[in-house]
């Protein structure tokens, strides 16, 4: 099997070469300076933001009259008004060179109606990006991200979220990819028909059959293997199959927090032989396992007080307002954050890593990363912790650069393959 891990021997010389160089103009700490040098020379490449689903929430996918420079009024379209976390102001303030937009749609077992929603996804994220070409410049390739970053725009590709939009069948993913989609997440929170999600019952035991052709044929067509989001069994399952680098676009490690959303170290062990990165996400209840503790808790009291007060909801209410006051919700912070990409260094090494921050997808993110202005405080802490510019650069966008050039040269590889035309073996149905 072909393999795609970097050399040791390359990243030790890029290390001893690089020397921090200081941000010029601002008088900052040495750390800040590092971090500042390795995002001016490398910036952030994010393997997932959700402004997609957002545009799909708050206006319906009409996005004529929408104003994506500053996303600061959109609370008015959110029933908690709550603002959006991405917009090209704050992009740019986060030194965020390259974005995976998610063209999610949610789990659904009614797969043609997936993939219709997946490809009207596809079409406002693509509309989105064409009416910003000051900010923003459609990418497809490695070399056409290195060209948008060089040229100051946000690099702009397409990620899928979500086996269940390709309707279980390899002629939709094709298509898909022929649309512009550059990966895709197997599952999303519940197991499909070729796949178990981390967060569902195990069904398959990881892919079935016809998922480790949707695998293979991921590879065949250039399309990155996004295992965010599956379980235990279905990562190794893919990485058996995987004859390209795998991405997680949005993952921690589950060594640091237990959410089974999280990369087991047995998975990790195996990154660097495949090439893979986990792009670290910046999700509280994933990144900061008091936080996770604290609301199994809460949810554990919720529980019992429901069943002991059954039929009194003001009482149950009572009761939690009660227990939340005594026991404050923890906060995540920046270094819970970095903690994950420590642990994966130690077990994986530096060239595993990439960030994904999940903006857009959740709440709110870390205390000073609430938003996607915080990715050069994240790089500050890092070089804190003694990581060189070089690893930060590394970091920031050059794993996931490598990442998408090994993918693309397998593809190339066997551009004379036919196509897999593998039909699913439909579930047996119960007597």
């Amino acid at each position: 099997m072909q393999r795609f891990a970097p050399s040791r021997i390359a990243i030790t010389a890029a290390l001893l070469l690089a020397s921090p160089l200081a941000a010029q103009n601002a008088p900052v700490d040495a750390a800040t300076a590092t971090a500042n040098a390795a995002l001016e020379a490398a910036p952030v490449f994010d393997g997932h933001n959700d402004v997609p689903n957002q545009l799909r929430a708050r206006v319906a996918n009409q996005i004529n009259g929408f104003d994506f420079e500053d996303t600061s009024h959109t609370g008015d379209a959110h029933p908690q008004g709550a603002v959006m976390q991405t917009d090209l102001v704050r992009l740019k303030q986060g030194k965020v060179g390259a974005q995976f937009w998610s063209v999610y749609v949610p789990s659904n077992t009614d797969e043609a109606e997936a993939v219709q929603q997946v490809i009207e996804q596809i079409d406002v994220t693509r509309r989105l990006i064409a009416r910003y070409p000051e900010g923003l410049r459609y990418a497809e390739t490695a070399d056409q991200v290195e060209r948008a970053m060089a040229d100051g725009k946000v690099a702009s590709l397409l990620g899928m979220e979500g086996g269940h939009s390709i309707g279980s069948s390899l002629g939709v993913l094709r298509q898909l990819y022929a649309l512009g989609a550059r990966y895709m997440t197997l599952t999303h929170n519940s197991n499909i028909p070729w796949a178990d999600a981390a967060t569902d019952k195990p069904l398959h035991g990881g892919l079935s059959d016809f998922g480790k052709d949707v695998v293979r044929e991921m590879n065949r067509i250039g399309m990155l293997v996004d295992l965010s989001h599956v379980s235990e069994d279905t990562m190794m399952d893919a990485l058996d199959v995987a004859k390209a680098p795998v991405i997680f676009s949005h993952s921690g490690a589950r060594a640091v927090n237990g959410h089974p959303r999280n990369v087991p170290d047995s998975v990790l062990a195996r990154l660097p032989e495949n090439g893979g990165i986990v792009m670290v996400v910046a999700l509280p209840r994933f990144i900061t396992e008091d936080l996770r503790q604290w609301g199994a808790r809460r949810a554990g009291e919720e529980a019992r007080l429901g069943a002991l007060l059954l039929g009194q909801p003001d009482m149950v209410k009572a009761g939690m307002a009660k227990w939340d006051a005594a026991n404050p919700e923890p906060k995540s912070t920046i270094a819970d954050m970095a903690d994950h990409i420590d642990h994966i260094r130690k077990v994986a090494g530096v060239e595993s890593i990439g960030i994904g921050g999940d903006f857009d997808g959740m709440p709110s993110g870390p205390v000073g990363f609430e938003d996607v202005r915080g990715y050069p405080l994240l790089f500050a802490e890092l070089a804190k912790r003694g990581y060189s510019q070089a690893e930060l650069e590394m970091i920031a966008s050059r794993n996931a650069l490598r990442v998408m050039r090994a993918a693309e040269a397998y593809a190339a590889s066997v551009a004379g393959e036919p196509a897999i035309e593998t039909l699913i073996t439909p579930p047996a149905k119960a007597e």
